[in-house]
């Protein structure tokens, strides 16, 4: 994918908590690295959509439930090519955790923003971690 100089790529990405709602789920890449499960929107998808296209594709999980409103907004420059890339960031919940392995998935694994902070991270998670607030997240 060719993007021009001056936009950025938007991904739309998924925050699974635990029951406890002070873990979140990742992802570990086929390359070692974890990242949130999600992906790029597509042109004209709305976000919900998005988010249940792309979890279905990398994981092979139902999508039961997305926010209306995003919970974080991250913007960072990748690892890869040192192009920007903004990352919204919606509570979603899945039918179960029983995933199908891909190349964008080979491991899942809810940790807190404490065990993330340990393990080899997309530069979007890092960014992601800095306004992480499992506080934000408990039942009422």
């Amino acid at each position: 994918m060719d993007i021009p100089n001056g936009y950025y790529r938007l991904s739309i990405k998924a925050l699974i908590l635990d029951e406890t709602r002070t873990k979140f789920l990742l992802a570990q890449e086929d390359n070692g690295k974890w990242e949130l499960p999600g992906g790029g929107l597509d042109w004209g998808e709305a976000p919900a959509d998005g988010i249940r296209r792309e979890i279905h594709e990398e994981m092979g999980l139902v999508v039961t439930d997305v926010a209306a409103r995003p919970s974080y907004l991250t913007t960072a420059q990748r690892d890869s090519d040192s192009r920007w890339v903004t990352n919204v960031i919606y509570e979603t919940k899945v039918q179960d955790l029983q995933f199908t392995p891909s190349s964008e998935c080979v491991a899942i694994q809810f940790v807190t923003k404490e065990e993330a902070e340990k393990l080899n991270l997309f530069v979007t998670v890092k960014k992601f971690l800095e306004v992480f607030d499992s506080k934000n997240h408990q039942l009422q």
